[in-house]
């Protein structure tokens, strides 16, 4: 197993859709332990391939919450919610989110309480796995990733003008910039 680096915002990989796996094979079953290592030394709660600069669909999850902890991954994932989540501003102490690939940064972003990802595993059998809360916050986060976006697309008003400036004060405007969690200082300060 390895950690690997977790490309930062304005790296064109992460805006960059995911390709759906066709080879489920032990180079996939390696890498998929490749991204939980990589997340438990950042401290995260999930990673999607294109964080490290895979282009596979594929993402793991590992948090606690109040109903538990929950561990797994999906590979192809599709994900469906009850409701979407609402355009109005996000309650800046409810609904804060943060993310490696924005490390050391987190902005109040609206997401839906509920949401279901259907997807496979390794060996290409299926996989569903259901959440509320933070969970499904973390499903949401995720499959965005391999959609091409970052949580900072999502932000609306004050926070959305907010991180447009810190992504300036930050330089993160050109490709290339990645940090190696057990290597580099935790950004969050975990």
């Amino acid at each position: 197993m390895s950690i690997k680096p977790i490309l930062i915002a304005g790296d064109p990989r992460l805006a960059t859709p995911a390709v759906p796996v066709t080879e489920f094979d032990a180079d996939l079953a390696q890498f998929v332990e490749d991204l939980f290592e990589t997340n438990t030394a950042a401290n995260g709660a999930g990673l999607a391939a294109n964080q490290v600069g895979d282009p596979r669909a594929v993402f793991v999850y590992d948090l606690t919450d109040d109903n538990g902890t929950h561990r797994g991954y999906v590979v192809n994932p599709q994900i469906e919610l009850k409701e979407p989540p609402s355009r109005e501003m996000p309650d800046p102490d409810d609904d804060i989110e943060g993310c490696l690939s924005v490390p050391g940064e987190n902005f109040p972003t609206r997401r839906a309480d509920w949401a279901r990802v259907t997807g496979v595993d390794v060996e290409g059998r299926p996989v569903t796995v259901t959440g509320t809360g933070y969970l499904a916050r973390c499903f949401q986060h995720e499959v965005d990733h391999l959609s091409g976006l970052l949580y900072l697309d999502r932000l609306v008003g004050r926070y959305e003008r907010a991180a447009r400036k810190m992504i300036k004060r930050r330089r993160w405007t050109e490709p290339g910039n990645s940090w190696l969690p057990g290597r580099d200082a935790d950004p969050f300060g975990w």
